[in-house]
């Protein structure tokens, strides 16, 4: 009996022992060596290197190899020169510390520990297995603390907090996701956390197929893992959600000014042809005055679908095409796939060869795939001389008159999607294969696309829509949600995608407005037609075969309602075009998911109300399916109004709010500034020379800026722009608008001040000390048959919109 128990207990033993070798962790500090900027450490099994990036920003190095790898696609910060921060080493541990946070590194066995400067305990590794390796594999395993939840991931489905769920990272083509399918297009490895009402942020900068476990399948620990490559990971630490946004913008960087024109309603369907097709439905919506900017042209515009050509059938002359669509006011984007037919003496691909810039297998024979022109090759966009000879492919397209281009398929698709491993890219001289450049391909055939196009625009902005990615992408193009589905599920599913891609950093994206993949009913269509309008990118999009979806396609009352927020969006154009502003200054996105604002608020994360957003800083918007006529709402802390009847509402309160087809529930945060213009149909036309500015009571100081330039160059890096800090300060009872930065002469001449919920103001106001008339009127905010009645007695006033500081006293 006592032989079977030690014989138990020896092979329990070693069992354990024999499963600890399979999982090799870092194991014990054995030496370290002090950096310019840091420390490395070296262990058992791994070294491991320390870098502070910024007082709230440090980077974790892990890698069995000699030499760390540093070389990064995402990230452009370095960094900063200056820093102060401690080191101290013990018998026990590494302390290194900041003015904001303390990085504690315990020695036996190797384990890192993140506080904040008043001691708490944010994030910290696994105590029994930190970073481990499982063959080539690398995790870092880190504390689940019981109130943890996650954040962001990017272009992912599910719901808002990602608490109990597992992510892969493997840009993939996939037709008709559902609201669970992974992984989709897009790569961004970056996530926040938060529990006890503390915030950080992991962002895992590894090209390779990554992992992220926040407690599937366990309820241990959650991790990140990587296939290839080292574990290299950034710890971001700061006091609220926003600012954690910004650091990591900071080192991934930041969306510069789009055109304004790409903020417009677009409208594209897969595809518009011939010639007479595309210029009847820019004239149709003209002669309807329903706004749009932009009619795009999907794969059917070229000659058998071969990239940098039109069919010369459909399209006989594509300039004198696009100069009658210039003339209605019309920009024309083209979509562009990375597969270049394999044909002789077809330019590209020739060229291509002479260039030496496809990509190829070991041996150096060029690898090529199908899809849809056939056999194809693909530009190594890795390769600086690729993408600089893949810009100037787009001369002739915008000689013709073609402002943006559409890159698409660029996951790498193909049909199989089975692309060999061993696919050989040049990686800016660090050769690599398909295993760690498959999510940086789409990311990079987007920044060849921007500066080959920036180079030929003689100084105007470039846009690019892609629709694969990685971190960093937001530098260079925006994205969109792939091939959805026309259901209330894949509606509110999208909306769920843009705040999760906006809480990583990436602000100018959308979803194909009333489902790519079939048939949209009337009412899905309308409906989703208004949760677009608040969206930073507004396109409908349709599939080959569907049925017609335009605005006008669904019958007369869906078409008034359709362009009634189609017009309110353009009239909201100052304010979403500050809100972009705003992001290309502190990366804020414009679609603002609620857990940015009112991240401990529990109620936010529950399935009623995970969907409501803010859009730009002050419009709450709470997208409902498309058969609820009467919606439940939740206002978090503070007071809310009425977008269309000034109703006052107190926050953390949930509500039934009547939505029929035609109002799509919108509130605006108490103390918000709305600035508005007169109706356009498009940006090319000047709206009137009044800035309406609306202007909410609130108890609390608020401020915002006010943002305006050209909309179409770059000379706004230069100080050509109109910057105005507004200051509303109840107790003092005044208004503030600032002296206007910048050498920009405003288009809007005089500024029509309009004050909602105002109880106490008079019949004048002291502008600048002058006594001016306030008038009552009524101004509804957007025109369609809704019951309510237009903000009934409200006050105004109209000023002349001087540069100098603007004094308003009541």
């Amino acid at each position: 009996m006592k032989f079977a128990i030690l014989l138990i207990s020896f092979t329990s033993i070693f069992t354990i022992a024999e499963a600890q070798s399979l999982s090799q962790s870092l194991g014990n500090s054995n030496s370290s060596v002090k950096t310019e900027n840091g420390i490395i450490i070296h262990t058992d099994n791994g070294n491991v290197k320390v870098i502070v990036y910024s007082a709230n920003v440090i980077k974790i190095d892990i890698t069995r190899n000699e030499q760390f790898s540093d070389f990064s696609y995402a990230v452009i910060a370095n960094p900063e020169s200056g820093v102060k921060y401690s080191m101290v080493e013990n018998n026990d541990n590494y302390a290194l510390e900041t003015d904001s946070i303390k990085l504690i590194i315990t020695k036996r066995p190797v384990r890192l520990a993140l506080y904040n400067i008043e001691g708490k305990l944010i994030n910290a590794d696994d105590d029994a297995f930190g970073t481990s390796w499982i063959d080539n594999e690398i995790t870092t395993y880190k504390k689940l603390f019981p109130s943890e939840r996650f954040l962001g991931l990017g272009e992912k489905t599910g719901d808002l907090d990602r608490r109990g769920r597992g992510y892969e990272n493997w840009n993939t083509d996939f037709f008709g996701y559902d609201s669970r399918n992974d992984p989709l297009y897009s790569t961004i490895p970056f996530y926040i956390g938060n529990h006890d009402s503390l915030v950080y942020g992991i962002f895992l900068d590894n090209s390779s197929k990554t992992h992220f476990n926040f407690g599937a399948s366990q309820n241990r620990f959650s991790f990140f893992s990587t296939e290839a490559g080292d574990m290299n990971y950034f710890m971001i630490c700061n006091s609220n959600v926003s600012k954690i946004i910004e650091s990591y913008t900071w080192l991934t960087g930041r969306m510069p000014m789009p055109p304004l024109w790409s903020l417009g309603f677009q409208q594209c369907r897969y595809s518009y042809f011939p010639e007479s097709e595309v210029l009847s439905l820019a004239q149709t919506f003209r002669d309807k005055k329903i706004p749009c900017d932009v009619i795009w042209f999907d794969i059917h515009y070229m000659q058998n679908y071969k990239v940098f050509t039109w069919d010369s059938i459909r399209f006989p002359n594509p300039k004198r095409m696009l100069d009658r669509m210039d003339k209605l006011g019309f920009k024309n984007i083209v979509i562009v796939d990375p597969g270049i037919k394999v044909e002789k003496n077809y330019a590209p691909y020739e060229d291509g060869l002479k260039n030496d810039a496809f990509i190829k297998y070991p041996d150096g024979t060029v690898y090529s795939g199908e899809v849809w022109p056939g056999w194809c090759v693909f530009t190594d966009f890795t390769k600086p001389s690729a993408r600089i000879w893949w810009g100037k492919l787009f001369k002739e397209n915008i000689d013709e008159g073609i402002d943006g281009v559409w890159c698409d398929m660029n996951e790498i698709a193909t049909w199989g999607q089975l692309i060999p491993n061993n696919i050989v890219f040049n990686n800016d001289g660090i050769s690599t294969t398909h295993k760690m450049d498959r999510n940086l391909y789409g990311f990079q055939m987007s920044r060849a696309t921007y500066e080959g196009e920036k180079k030929l625009l003689s100084g105007k902005r470039p846009f690019v829509l892609t629709r694969a990615g990685y971190a960093g992408l937001q530098r260079y193009t925006a994205i969109w949600t792939g091939d959805n589905l026309p259901t209330d599920e894949h509606m509110l599913l999208g909306v769920r995608m843009v705040n999760s891609l906006g809480l990583s950093g990436v602000s100018f994206a959308g979803d194909d407005v009333s489902g790519f993949g079939g048939d949209a009913t009337p009412q899905l269509y309308t409906r989703w037609m208004s949760v677009g309008a608040f969206c930073p990118f507004y396109r409908s999009h349709k599939m080959y075969g569907a049925r017609d979806s335009e605005p006008w396609s669904y019958g007369e009352d869906m078409e008034q309602v359709v362009r009634s927020y189609v017009q309110l969006r353009y009239n909201l154009l100052p304010y979403i075009y500050s809100a972009f502003y705003e992001s290309t200054v502190t990366g804020m996105p414009v679609q603002r998911s609620l857990a940015i604002n009112y991240t401990n608020d529990e109620k936010i994360y529950q399935g009623n109300y995970e969907n409501q957003y803010l859009f730009g800083s002050s419009l709450l918007v709470v997208p409902c399916p498309s058969s609820h006529f009467s919606e439940k709402v939740y206002l978090p802390a503070g007071e809310w109004y009425d977008f269309y009847n000034n109703m006052k509402y107190t926050g953390n309160n949930e509500m039934y709010y009547e939505s029929p087809i035609e109002k799509l529930p919108v509130f605006v945060k108490a103390g918000s500034f709305i600035p508005m213009q007169s109706p356009v149909q498009t940006t090319v036309q000047l709206p009137s020379d009044t800035l309406f500015l609306h202007i909410y009571y609130s108890q609390n100081t608020s401020s915002f800026i006010y943002y305006e330039d050209a909309g179409d160059r770059f000379d706004y890096e230069n100080g050509v722009f109109v910057k105005r800090n507004m200051v509303f300060d109840p107790l003092k009872h005044q208004i503030v608008l600032d002296k206007v930065q910048g050498s920009y002469s405003s288009q809007f001449k005089n500024l029509k001040l309009i004050f909602h919920g105002f109880q106490e103001m008079k019949n004048t106001v002291k502008i600048n000390g002058t006594e001016t008339g306030v008038k009552t009127g009524n101004f509804p905010m957007m025109e369609v048959n809704i019951k309510d009645k237009p903000l009934l007695n409200t006050l105004s006033a109209v000023i002349k919109n001087k540069n100098d500081q603007i004094l308003i006293q009541w």
